[in-house]
């Protein structure tokens, strides 16, 4: 017998991209409000994506499962 479909989390998918080497990059949150009271450090900080750590990896292809 053929074994389940796993489903991919769609929240997740929306939030997190797999590089072509195989990491797992996202931006950060809070960008778009009350952005006029912060930095400007960290108003150019939101157009960068960051690794995610390695701690997170086994996470991520459980709630990715086919790299999406």
């Amino acid at each position: 017998m053929a074994k389940y479909k796993l489903k991919t989390h769609k929240g997740t998918q929306k939030r997190i991209n797999i590089t072509g080497s195989g990491k797992y990059v996202k931006r950060k949150g809070h960008q778009s409000h009350l952005r006029r009271k912060k930095p400007k450090s960290t108003k150019r900080m939101y157009g960068d994506e960051f690794p995610l750590s390695e701690a997170d990896k086994g996470r991520m292809k459980r709630l990715l499962p086919y790299g999406v």
